[in-house]
């Protein structure tokens, strides 16, 4: 088992266990992996889909720009999701009257009757995974994610990465092993 870092650790950190990023990804994928399973395993909709539908079970219709801006999502992602969403019949879609090029996207009776089964779900694992958390230590818990939202898109914002992802043409595969000169 890893160890756990402590404050020090994460401020100076020396090895991938003292790396924020790193151990927030653990955490995540500890719960998200189960999550996966119930809605791809028991619902047959992927993890972006749900997330596509309990957005729109929550806010109601969108464009589907503002979907894609609200999901953090490519606008290409989005699209893939929703066509496949719109086939099996849990999502409908409409052209705008005064814009033809925007899309209106809302959950179809059938897309609210599988977020109302779903939702539960989700929530009780949720609560689970919480579960001996004091409540005083859940609060500063959510303070500390707020801030690290927050402080996330600031250095977005600020440009701190310049490196950018070249998915489209093959990512990595294409330049590495790295070549000097």
């Amino acid at each position: 088992m890893q160890s756990f870092p402590d404050a020090a650790a994460l401020r100076a950190p020396q090895s991938l266990d003292d790396l924020l990023l790193y151990r927030l990804s653990r955490a995540a994928r500890a719960g998200s992996g189960m999550a996966t399973r119930l809605v791809e395993g028991g619902f047959g909709i992927t993890r972006r889909e749900w997330g596509m539908i309990g957005t729109l079970a929550q806010e109601g219709e969108l464009t589907s720009s503002t979907l894609a801006a609200h999901l953090q999502l490519d606008r290409v992602r989005t699209s893939r999701g929703l066509r496949s969403l719109v086939d099996k019949k849990l999502v409908e879609r409409r052209q705008d009257a005064q814009d033809g090029r925007e899309v209106h996207v809302r959950l179809s009776p059938s897309g609210q009757q599988l977020f109302a089964r779903l939702f539960p779900r989700i929530a009780a694992l949720n609560t689970d995974l919480l579960a001996g958390i004091d409540p005083s230590e859940l609060d500063v818990f959510l303070r500390c994610l707020r801030h690290l939202e927050q402080r996330g898109g600031e250095l977005i914002a600020q440009g701190a990465v310049v490196e950018k992802a070249d998915r489209r043409s093959g990512g990595t595969r294409h330049r590495w092993p790295q070549r000097e000169g």
